[in-house]
């Protein structure tokens, strides 16, 4: 069995006993033990404590002890498995499956593997009840804390799903800005508008066919049956209208259904312009383009640091795909310093500029003034150069992603100390006319450049936090 036969079967049976999938942690968790990796290293790669990696570790341990009959440990995680892959248990749960090409579906919904009073979010249908009623699938979504001010990109949102009917949505934005938070809220308002209302992460970074299944067996459970294949084994909407094979694209056009998928920058390469996928993962733009084309009532929003290239290319104002880039909080960003204890209010404003607004930039860096300088903006605030702290270890994620010549491009915004002009290449770049503008385009799609506007020309620069953390983290070569 390869890594991902072993974390499938360990998924189903984690459903089996509870009702619910495999969140993002236990499966990172259990990737890490089948690459041999230490606990250590998973909490650093997860950005947690160790501690926190080890209590998972040892809950998700004892639920496949449980299920299986016989100690589960670090040790033999994958051997235990590998013996039940073909045992009773492993064929009584895999009878009530019926494949479609090379994607598992519930051939019957009765059969679900829940067991009686297991602690399931999502809200159990009674098969005979027959009137619509909301199936939410939420186990993903992070629980509503405090939400800050975001009344109007919330409208914006209300608008575009509710009213004009947009069937693809992007929310992008750099890391911390609250992309997953707005979400959030937006689906506590309008999720009763909906039949189905499912959240996944691909923090993971499944791949498609992988993703698909699961989602269909949320509708499975939810009541809705299996959809059937041609004689071609392709599944075909009633309309009758191509799904490209595509079998969940059959449930968006047969249900209303609100899909959110978090973290889809996950999906992408590595070193690449952005919006390249990683190889094997294209056929998730195959599917966001047929989201976006084929006639349904449902709407996918994609959660990311950076624009989709399917959403920069299909979006228009007369078209069913928007997307939004979302920016700092502004003055409603005092409500985070406030939390925080910090005093000194009327210098709020220049520690919320500098900090652009960022809600978990400014929680670290709060917490930081705190730390190190008894909560005296003044004092933090005279220090020079910007203070990043451990707001470097969050910075390395998205950083990491870049290609080198987007590196070379932010190193060079980093050295100016005004905004620059890009009618030209600068000199000490060796990229062509065309690479350069693709690197810039690239920098915009991941929020990571800033656009000034004067007059009938253009300017660009970066976040203070940024050109702190180039200058820090980067020597060209």
């Amino acid at each position: 069995m390869d890594v991902q036969e072993v974390l499938k079967l360990a998924d189903d049976l984690v459903f089996i006993n509870t009702g619910k999938h495999l969140d993002n942690l236990q499966e990172v968790i259990l990737r890490g033990t089948l690459q041999g990796l230490k606990y250590s290293k998973i909490a650093d790669e997860s950005h947690c404590t160790e501690g926190h990696v080890k209590d998972i570790a040892s809950e998700l341990w004892k639920l496949l002890s449980e299920v299986l009959g016989e100690e589960v440990n670090k040790g033999n995680f994958r051997v235990r498995l590998e013996q039940v892959k073909f045992s009773n248990l492993w064929w009584n749960f895999n009878k009530d499956i019926v494949q479609i090409g090379e994607v598992n579906f519930c051939e019957n919904n009765s059969h679900s593997p829940k067991l009686p009073n297991s602690p399931i979010d999502e809200e159990v249908l009674n098969k005979d009840y027959t009137e619509p009623k909301v199936r939410q699938f939420l186990a993903e979504m992070p629980k509503s804390g405090i939400f800050y001010d975001r009344t109007s990109e919330l409208a914006t949102l209300k608008q575009w799903i509710l009213h004009e009917n947009t069937r693809l949505l992007a929310i992008h934005g750099i890391v911390g800005i609250g992309k997953t938070a707005l979400a959030a809220q937006l689906v506590e308002q309008i999720k009763h508008e909906f039949d189905f209302v499912i959240w996944r992460s691909l923090a993971t970074s499944p791949p498609l066919r992988i993703l698909q299944k699961n989602i269909i067996q949320f509708f499975c459970r939810g009541g809705a049956p299996v959809p059937a294949p041609n004689a071609d084994g392709v599944v075909v909407p009633e309309n009758g209208a191509t799904t490209g094979g595509l079998p969940l694209l059959e449930y968006l056009q047969k249900y209303r259904c609100l899909l959110i998928l978090d973290d889809v920058q996950m999906v992408n390469s590595s070193g690449q312009l952005a919006g390249d996928y990683k190889p094997g993962y294209e056929d998730y733009g195959t599917l966001f383009r047929q989201v976006a084309e084929l006639s349904h009532n449902s709407c996918l929003v994609l959660l990311s640091w950076e624009t989709p290239r399917e959403i920069a290319v299909l979006e228009g104002k007369n078209q069913p795909v928007r997307s939004l880039q979302l920016n700092g909080l502004g003055a409603g960003a005092g409500e985070i310093l406030r939390e925080k204890g910090l005093a000194e209010h009327e210098k709020w404003s220049e520690l919320i500029e500098q900090y652009r607004g960022n809600p978990l930039w400014l929680k670290i860096v709060a917490t930081m003034i705190q730390d190190l300088f008894n909560g005296s903006l003044s004092e933090f605030l005279s220090d020079d150069p910007l203070f990043l702290g451990d707001l470097e270890s969050l910075l390395h994620q998205p950083f990491n992603r870049l290609s080198e010549s987007e590196k070379q491009v932010m190193s060079w915004l980093a050295s100016e100390t005004a905004p620059v002009s890009i009618s030209k290449v600068p000199e000490n770049m060796r990229l062509s006319r065309s690479h350069f503008l693709k690197v810039m385009q690239s920098l915009g799609r991941r929020s990571l450049v800033e656009k000034i506007l004067e007059g009938d020309r253009t300017f660009f620069t970066l976040a203070p936090v940024l050109k702190e953390y180039v200058k820090t983290n980067y020597s060209p070569t």
